[in-house]
């Protein structure tokens, strides 16, 4: 895609000369004649880098201008130009964040190495963020069973294409990881995915997040906001629990996603993009067209290339693989190495696991830090999952009983909410609106208390 380079300058002229000379090397130019009207502008479009002039005849010159970007948006590369540089005002402006500053007459050979040196800074930069967060949140999809095999043949052969990709399984499987393993391996990966969970926003709201607004186009609406289609531009767009979204919001994306236009909320400006969609979904959308719930034109635009994620039931043999790997995971919150035994494993692998992954994921981190001892035992895995202890192990049982007692009331109201929660979300099929109604607490507030307490 061409990179976009915003000019303001309030010289005609200037702009007129700099656009022709920047549309003949491959880019895209928009003007600006103020500092207020480029401020505008870079809300509004996809700036890659801004040429920006000192001296400016507004009420607000280029150095104020400057500031006030990099606060905004601290990672777009800014070149000061001036007819009137000194090497105070040049270092002034560096201090300030300005890649560059070019003085007038300008030199066009200048201009374009400064642009081009600024655009490989701030790829270099993106990468390295990028890299920090993949690093960190790097999709491991753990197991040797053959389910686990063929799901990862499936995202190798679909992740290098641009096709788009409907995830579905049930709460906890992992269909997110399935997600970021697609962006990982796709052309696409040097940006970042940007996910929406289209279930956690209010519908009142999620045109706004979807596709952003203009300053005062609702009450609340301060300032003109990007929304999440405009900052996947040329990436990838995850709608996570697709199948949650309203009727009327599923006729604007579908709109949307086979014309790759849009309008703001409260705008009348159309907006181009070039995104890659995956979708995930926990729901049979076939049953949810037929209840009339779903639109099956938007079933068929996201059903490209369809992937199932299997149920932890159906790939009991990967447990002690992934026990082994969440434990080790959990060495970067600071809590001490631990192991199973080989008889704790097998206590594991004999219980049915309705959260899936997700269920098992927060049971062994509830093991690391309730369990003492460096060796986590059968008996204290069947203490936890609520089984019968085996005969002989009432000693465990006890000092696994005991680690509940938490010296500090915070801790311990936290511990019993996060128990508490798990086995009510296990017993409604891991359904949240089910799960609200049952312990009396508004859906939007139990799923933020369930994000905090990592049990979603």
């Amino acid at each position: 895609m061409k990179k976009r380079i915003l000019i303001i300058d309030d010289e005609t002229p200037i702009q007129e000369s700099l656009s022709g000379i920047l549309e003949d090397e491959g880019f895209d130019t928009v003007c600006a004649s103020s500092a207020e009207d480029g401020i505008k502008l870079i809300h509004e479009e996809n700036i890659d880098l801004i040429l920006l002039d000192i001296w400016l005849g507004d009420n607000m010159d280029g150095m104020t201008a400057l500031g006030k970007i990099k606060d905004s948006f601290p990672h777009t590369p800014v070149i000061m130009i001036s007819g009137h540089g000194t090497i105070e005002t040049a270092v002034q402006a560096t201090r300030k964040g300005a890649f560059d500053f070019i003085e007038k007459p300008l030199s066009y050979d200048k201009i374009i190495l400064a642009i081009n040196n600024g655009l490989k800074f701030s790829q270099l930069e993106e990468e390295n963020r990028l890299l920090k967060e993949t690093t960190i949140r790097k999709a491991n999809i753990t197991g040797k069973s053959p389910l686990i095999a063929a799901l990862r043949d499936q995202i190798e052969m679909v992740a290098p294409s641009d096709a788009w990709v409907l995830i579905r399984g049930d709460h906890g499987t992992g269909k997110e990881l399935v997600a970021q393993a697609i962006h990982q391996s796709s052309s696409s990966s040097k940006k970042p995915m940007i996910e929406v969970n289209c279930a956690a926003i209010p519908e009142e709201l999620i045109e706004s997040e979807l596709f952003g607004h203009e300053k005062g186009s609702f009450t609340g609406a301060h300032s003109s906001k990007r929304g999440k289609f405009d900052q996947a531009n040329g990436g990838i767009l995850f709608l996570d629990e697709i199948g949650d979204m309203s009727l009327k919001t599923q006729a604007k994306i579908l709109r949307i996603l086979q014309e790759q236009k849009f309008e703001r909320v409260g705008g009348n400006k159309t907006i181009s993009v070039n995104v890659r969609v995956l979708a995930a979904t926990n729901k049979n959308l076939e049953e949810e067209i037929e209840k009339g719930n779903f639109r099956a034109d938007l079933f068929w635009r996201l059903n490209v290339v369809p992937i199932n994620v299997p149920l932890l039931k159906d790939r009991i043999e990967d447990i002690p693989l992934l026990a082994d790997s969440l434990l080790l995971s959990l060495l970067d919150k600071g809590l001490k190495k631990k192991r199973f035994t080989d008889d704790a494993y097998k206590v594991m692998m004999q219980h049915s696991w309705p959260g899936n992954v997700r269920e098992l994921r927060n049971f062994i981190e509830r093991l690391a830090i309730m369990c003492p001892e460096e060796t986590i035992t059968a008996s204290q895995v069947s203490v936890f999952l609520g089984q019968t202890v085996p005969r002989g192990a009432a000693a465990d049982s006890n000092d696994a009983m005991a680690a509940y007692r938490a010296d500090d009331f915070k801790e311990a109201k936290k511990l019993f909410e996060k128990e508490f929660l798990a086995k009510k979300l296990a017993e409604n099929d891991n359904n949240i609106t089910k799960t609200a109604e049952l312990v009396g607490i508004e859906r939007s507030h139990l799923h933020k208390k369930l994000k905090t307490l990592e049990l979603i």
